[in-house]
């Protein structure tokens, strides 16, 4: 269940059913919006997104903030120590 004010709330469901019989309820892909950055950091080999969404919102769950900002990098690539990281202002 998707809870009101979520970033999935307007993403559409679908539902299927499996060669086994079994249905199956997912969520549709969510579109990113261009997301500005406010500034770069670049990352270290200590850090991860949750302690930077941390130190520049002061809240580790909106790290997604930080991985929307840099959707032009595959997940495993975001903290590639020396990777610059563009770092959006707070959206909520």
């Amino acid at each position: 269940m998707i809870f009101k004010g979520s970033r999935y709330a307007d993403v559409k469901t679908y539902t299927v059913t499996g060669p086994g019989g079994k249905t199956v309820t997912a969520l549709g892909i969510r579109l990113i919006p261009p997301t500005p950055a406010g500034f770069f950091v670049t990352a270290s080999a200590a850090q991860r997104l949750d302690h930077l969404a941390f130190n520049f919102y002061r809240n580790p769950e909106k790290f997604w903030l930080i991985a929307d900002a840099n959707t032009e990098m595959d997940a495993e690539d975001l903290l590639e120590p020396g990777r610059s990281l563009a770092i959006p202002p707070d959206r909520t």
